[in-house]
Protein backbone atom coordinates (compact mmCIF):
# COMPACT_ATOMS: atom_id res chain seq x y z
CA UNK A 1 0.00 0.00 0.00
CA UNK A 2 1.10 3.85 -1.06
CA UNK A 3 0.26 6.93 0.64
CA UNK A 4 -0.13 10.08 -1.09
CA UNK A 5 -1.08 13.02 1.24
CA UNK A 6 -1.69 16.30 -0.96
CA UNK A 7 -1.32 19.74 1.02
CA UNK A 8 -2.45 22.83 -0.43
CA UNK A 9 0.00 25.75 0.98
CA UNK A 10 -1.12 27.80 3.80
CA UNK A 11 -2.95 31.40 3.33
CA UNK A 12 -0.61 34.06 1.75
CA UNK A 13 -0.31 37.92 1.11
CA UNK A 14 -2.23 39.44 -2.04
CA UNK A 15 0.89 40.19 -3.59
CA UNK A 16 4.36 39.52 -3.41
CA UNK A 17 6.52 42.71 -2.93
CA UNK A 18 7.95 42.25 -6.15
CA UNK A 19 4.75 41.96 -8.08
CA UNK A 20 5.31 38.22 -8.85
CA UNK A 21 2.84 35.40 -7.68
CA UNK A 22 5.66 32.80 -7.26
CA UNK A 23 7.01 35.60 -4.66
CA UNK A 24 3.69 35.48 -2.62
CA UNK A 25 4.29 34.72 1.22
CA UNK A 26 2.35 33.54 4.05
CA UNK A 27 0.28 36.07 6.00
CA UNK A 28 -0.08 35.36 9.69
CA UNK A 29 -3.26 33.32 9.43
CA UNK A 30 -1.14 30.79 7.06
CA UNK A 31 1.44 30.91 9.20
CA UNK A 32 -1.05 29.64 12.33
CA UNK A 33 -2.65 26.93 10.00
CA UNK A 34 0.20 25.64 8.60
CA UNK A 35 1.33 25.21 12.01
CA UNK A 36 -2.35 23.67 12.75
CA UNK A 37 -1.68 21.23 10.22
CA UNK A 38 1.49 20.56 11.19
CA UNK A 39 1.09 19.78 14.97
CA UNK A 40 -2.50 17.83 14.03
CA UNK A 41 -0.01 15.69 11.03
CA UNK A 42 2.18 14.49 13.74
CA UNK A 43 -0.68 13.94 16.40
CA UNK A 44 -2.40 11.90 14.00
CA UNK A 45 0.72 10.03 12.83
CA UNK A 46 0.63 11.62 9.57
CA UNK A 47 4.38 11.49 7.91
CA UNK A 48 6.37 11.21 4.64
CA UNK A 49 9.32 9.42 3.42
CA UNK A 50 9.30 11.72 0.29
CA UNK A 51 8.09 15.26 0.44
CA UNK A 52 7.68 16.99 -3.22
CA UNK A 53 7.13 21.01 -2.97
CA UNK A 54 6.74 23.75 -5.20
CA UNK A 55 9.15 26.08 -5.82
CA UNK A 56 6.71 28.72 -4.76
CA UNK A 57 7.88 30.84 -1.53
CA UNK A 58 4.52 29.87 -0.23
CA UNK A 59 4.95 26.27 -0.40
CA UNK A 60 8.21 26.22 1.03
CA UNK A 61 7.28 28.57 3.50
CA UNK A 62 4.57 25.92 4.61
CA UNK A 63 6.84 22.88 4.51
CA UNK A 64 9.08 25.00 6.44
CA UNK A 65 6.41 25.59 9.20
CA UNK A 66 5.58 21.60 8.69
CA UNK A 67 8.35 20.12 8.55
CA UNK A 68 10.07 20.42 12.28
CA UNK A 69 6.41 19.65 13.91
CA UNK A 70 6.97 16.02 11.65
CA UNK A 71 10.76 15.89 12.61
CA UNK A 72 11.46 16.42 9.19
CA UNK A 73 15.27 16.67 9.01
CA UNK A 74 15.33 12.85 8.14
CA UNK A 75 12.97 13.09 5.22
CA UNK A 76 14.06 14.32 1.77
CA UNK A 77 12.92 16.50 0.24
CA UNK A 78 12.79 18.07 -3.42
CA UNK A 79 11.49 21.41 -4.51
CA UNK A 80 10.01 21.28 -7.88
CA UNK A 81 9.43 23.98 -10.44
CA UNK A 82 6.77 21.57 -12.26
CA UNK A 83 4.71 21.67 -9.29
CA UNK A 84 3.97 25.01 -9.44
CA UNK A 85 0.90 25.82 -10.93
CA UNK A 86 0.40 22.48 -12.15
CA UNK A 87 -2.62 21.18 -13.44
CA UNK A 88 -4.11 17.65 -12.09
CA UNK A 89 -2.11 15.87 -15.23
CA UNK A 90 0.95 17.59 -14.34
CA UNK A 91 0.99 16.72 -10.58
CA UNK A 92 0.24 12.91 -11.27
CA UNK A 93 3.57 12.63 -14.16
CA UNK A 94 5.60 14.44 -11.09
CA UNK A 95 4.52 11.73 -8.69
CA UNK A 96 4.89 8.65 -11.14
CA UNK A 97 8.37 9.96 -11.83
CA UNK A 98 9.83 11.77 -9.27
CA UNK A 99 9.35 9.51 -6.55
CA UNK A 100 13.04 8.24 -5.12
CA UNK A 101 14.25 4.91 -5.33
CA UNK A 102 13.53 3.21 -2.80
CA UNK A 103 10.38 4.63 -3.01
CA UNK A 104 8.60 5.77 -0.05
CA UNK A 105 5.76 4.51 1.05
CA UNK A 106 3.91 7.45 2.17
CA UNK A 107 4.68 11.02 -0.34
CA UNK A 108 3.74 13.96 0.54
CA UNK A 109 3.04 17.08 -2.08
CA UNK A 110 2.73 20.46 -1.40
CA UNK A 111 1.35 22.85 -4.23
CA UNK A 112 -1.35 24.74 -5.59
CA UNK A 113 -5.15 24.55 -6.64
CA UNK A 114 -7.01 24.45 -8.86
CA UNK A 115 -4.59 20.97 -9.52
CA UNK A 116 -4.29 20.14 -6.26
CA UNK A 117 -8.22 19.71 -5.75
CA UNK A 118 -8.83 17.95 -9.49
CA UNK A 119 -6.23 15.83 -8.66
CA UNK A 120 -7.37 14.58 -4.99
CA UNK A 121 -11.43 14.45 -6.39
CA UNK A 122 -9.95 12.50 -9.63
CA UNK A 123 -7.49 9.67 -7.34
CA UNK A 124 -10.21 9.15 -4.69
CA UNK A 125 -12.75 6.67 -6.25
CA UNK A 126 -13.54 5.38 -2.71
CA UNK A 127 -13.12 6.40 0.82
CA UNK A 128 -15.09 8.05 3.64
CA UNK A 129 -17.96 9.44 2.64
CA UNK A 130 -17.87 12.29 4.56
CA UNK A 131 -14.36 13.44 3.94
CA UNK A 132 -15.41 12.71 -0.13
CA UNK A 133 -18.78 15.42 0.49
CA UNK A 134 -16.36 17.81 1.94
CA UNK A 135 -13.34 17.80 -0.41
CA UNK A 136 -16.20 18.01 -3.46
CA UNK A 137 -16.55 21.73 -2.74
CA UNK A 138 -13.31 22.88 -2.41
CA UNK A 139 -9.64 22.30 -0.99
CA UNK A 140 -9.15 25.20 0.74
CA UNK A 141 -5.37 26.39 1.79
CA UNK A 142 -3.93 24.21 4.57
CA UNK A 143 -6.35 21.70 3.38
CA UNK A 144 -4.86 17.92 3.50
CA UNK A 145 -6.28 15.19 1.23
CA UNK A 146 -4.89 11.56 2.31
CA UNK A 147 -5.44 8.87 -0.29
CA UNK A 148 -4.68 5.42 0.18
CA UNK A 149 -3.60 3.40 -2.78
CA UNK A 150 -3.34 -0.56 -2.84
CA UNK A 151 -0.83 -0.66 -5.24
CA UNK A 152 3.68 -1.05 -5.09
CA UNK A 153 4.65 1.41 -7.41
CA UNK A 154 4.05 5.07 -7.84
CA UNK A 155 3.61 4.33 -11.62
CA UNK A 156 0.61 2.51 -10.80
CA UNK A 157 -1.02 5.24 -9.56
CA UNK A 158 -4.43 5.78 -11.37
CA UNK A 159 -7.57 7.90 -11.74
CA UNK A 160 -10.19 6.67 -9.10
CA UNK A 161 -7.73 4.25 -7.90
CA UNK A 162 -7.65 5.64 -4.52
CA UNK A 163 -9.36 5.67 -0.95
CA UNK A 164 -9.46 9.05 0.78
CA UNK A 165 -8.30 7.87 4.18
CA UNK A 166 -8.90 11.41 5.60
CA UNK A 167 -9.60 15.15 4.68
CA UNK A 168 -8.82 18.02 7.03
CA UNK A 169 -8.48 22.02 7.31
CA UNK A 170 -7.82 24.33 10.34
CA UNK A 171 -11.15 25.36 10.05
CA UNK A 172 -12.86 21.55 10.44
CA UNK A 173 -10.25 20.96 13.23
CA UNK A 174 -11.12 24.47 14.61
CA UNK A 175 -14.90 23.96 14.19
CA UNK A 176 -14.28 20.39 16.36
CA UNK A 177 -12.46 22.29 19.08
CA UNK A 178 -9.18 20.30 18.07
CA UNK A 179 -7.45 23.22 16.78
Amino acid sequence: MLRLMLLRHAKTESDAPSGEDIDRRLDERGRDDAAIMGRWMAAHGIHADQVLVSTAVRTRQTWDIVAPLLGAPAIPVKHLQSLYLADPNDILAVIRQTASRPQPRRLLVIGHNPGMHELALALSGKGDAAARKQLGSNLPTSGLAVIDFAIEDWRDIGIQGGRLQQFVTPRLLKTAGIA
